[in-house]
């Protein structure tokens, strides 16, 4: 195989977002547009208020919860928690509002969440509104040796294949533990754009390129796999998400949570939204709970 070589490798500054939180924005910020079918990665430091009631159309997004909860609620009724090592697929389609409040964990931790945007093809931007859950006792695990151990969310890796369609869009996810002295190698699909986001650590890119904690990598077109390791004189395990997605031939205008492929859609999605229709009929007379308790 072929390792993929770095487009770009960034910092992901703090940013406000919400009620007073507080994220850490990669895809999405200024050094990282439309990385399609890539829309948005935060990953949450800071909680404040959460994020109250707001609208969706246009794209799916996957939630990781690392640890502490999350409460969600929406329009069309749908409500649960989402804790430690679970995921969340929520598919906007047509439109979708609601409100997602982190919490402590039942130990006390403070909530640590990586959120994920990925656009719709434009066949399906008017699709019916869908959540799917998947737990952390349903992601398999792969021991590819005494070093790395992956979380296999969606792909295969090691032998070691994922729960099947968990977003409309075709997208691998890899979590990754690797202890001082072990190296990974995932292959990773033609066609698909590819990065890389370090929670914790340090890891070196084919074997030169050292990726500092809180960096994003976006990688190159060319090569069929992600080749990574991390220094046997490490003090500490290094745990980083690898996640790749099929590229989309379509224009891209997102204007905050909606996401076209023109502006005049765009306009037509804030008045829908405005008037309650098209999609956006039950914001008539709803609140979520969570965001009002």
């Amino acid at each position: 195989m072929t390792g993929r070589g770095i487009a770009k490798s960034f910092l992901a500054h703090e940013q406000a977002e919400g009620e007073g939180a507080r994220v850490r924005r990669s895809i999405g910020s200024m050094k990282a547009r439309n990385f399609s079918p890539f829309l948005l990665l935060d990953h949450l430091v800071a909680t404040g208020k959460g994020f109250p009631d707001h609208p969706h159309r246009g794209q799916e997004t996957i939630t990781y919860v690392l640890q502490g909860n999350v409460d969600h609620e929406d329009f069309t009724g749908s409500k649960g928690t989402i804790g430690r090592g679970d995921l969340q697929f929520m598919t906007a389609g047509k439109g979708i509002v609601h409100a997602e409040m982190p919490r402590e964990g039942d130990s006390g931790e403070p909530p640590e969440i990586m959120q994920l945007w990925v656009d719709l093809p434009i066949e399906l931007k008017a699709c019916e509104p869908k959540y799917k859950n998947l737990r952390a006792e349903e992601i398999p695990v792969a021991d590819p040796s005494d070093k790395v151990q992956v979380w296999v969310i969606s792909g295969e890796s090691y032998g070691t294949k994922s729960v099947q369609d968990l977003a409309y869009t075709p997208v691998v996810f890899y979590d990754y533990r690797v202890q001082p002295g072990g190296k990974i190698s995932q292959p990773v699909p033609k066609g698909f754009n590819v990065f890389l986001y370090l929670l914790h650590g340090h890891i070196k890119i084919n074997r030169d390129t050292e990726v500092p904690e809180h960096h994003c990598v976006l990688f190159d077109e060319d090569g069929d796999s992600i080749e990574a390791d991390v220094d046997e004189s490490a003090e500490n395990e290094a745990r980083f998400i690898l996640v790749g997605g099929q590229k989309l031939d379509q224009p891209v205008v997102q204007y905050g949570p909606f996401v076209e492929t023109s502006s005049d859609l765009v306009k037509q999605a804030f008045m829908d939204y405005q008037s309650a229709k098209n999609g956006f009929e039950r914001l008539q007379g709803w609140y979520s709970q969570i965001d009002h308790e």
